[in-house]
């Protein structure tokens, strides 16, 4: 079996989020998804999130007609601070012998070297599932020297451009402007109902 980890904060989830989930799940061949809701992402500290409640119900909307998306509660069920390391070997003792592929941009590739023990992190997962525009891939040998082993690791998913991101959608509720189409009906009337990020 072979699980895809897709986390992230989710403020709000939009259709970018489940194109690339989709994308990812086909392309690499994966039997689920597991979405990861970060309650409180270490490299955002200071930042205004939304109350996780809001995400949380928003998520569970977002993907409910997906019966091969699931929602994980692995960092909502513990206390912070939520490193990548700990939700995947979280993961792995709860989905013994299942292939784990973590799923992220190309960004955060990137800046791997930056996140909490990488190396570990590297290790700890059985592929890193590496989300990027066709012909727009990472070099993976310039991280080879600073983390050992990560090529043979990276899988890349060709996907979309999509010009959609949750902090643009924040910006464009909060200023009034059109933002109907951008998001899946019910998380859109879940925003509108709660009047979520007005100012």
């Amino acid at each position: 079996m072979r699980i895809g980890i897709f986390g992230g904060t989710f403020d709000p989830p939009h259709l970018g989020h489940l194109i690339l989930a989709a994308e990812a799940k086909h392309q690499l061949e994966l039997d689920k998804v597991l979405w990861v809701l970060t309650p409180f992402p270490p490299h955002k500290r200071g930042q205004s999130i939304t109350p996780l409640a809001d995400r949380l119900d928003m998520l569970l909307q977002a993907i409910a007609d997906d019966t091969s998306f699931e929602l994980s509660r692995v960092e909502i069920d513990r206390p912070g601070p939520h490193y990548a390391l700990d939700t995947v070997k979280l993961l792995r003792e709860a989905y013994a012998g299942v292939e784990l592929t973590y799923l992220m941009g190309g960004d955060s590739l990137r800046d791997l070297t930056t996140w909490h023990r990488p190396e570990e992190f590297v290790a700890a997962c059985d592929w890193l599932g590496v989300m990027c525009r066709p012909g727009a891939h990472p070099e993976v040998h310039d991280l080879e020297a600073l983390i050992p082993g990560i090529s043979k690791k990276v899988k890349f998913v060709e996907a979309p451009e999509i010009g959609i991101s949750s902090s643009e959608l924040r910006q464009r509720i909060a200023q009034g402007r059109s933002y109907r189409y951008y998001l899946p009906k019910p998380v859109y009337q879940l925003i509108r109902e709660r009047l979520l990020y007005q100012e």
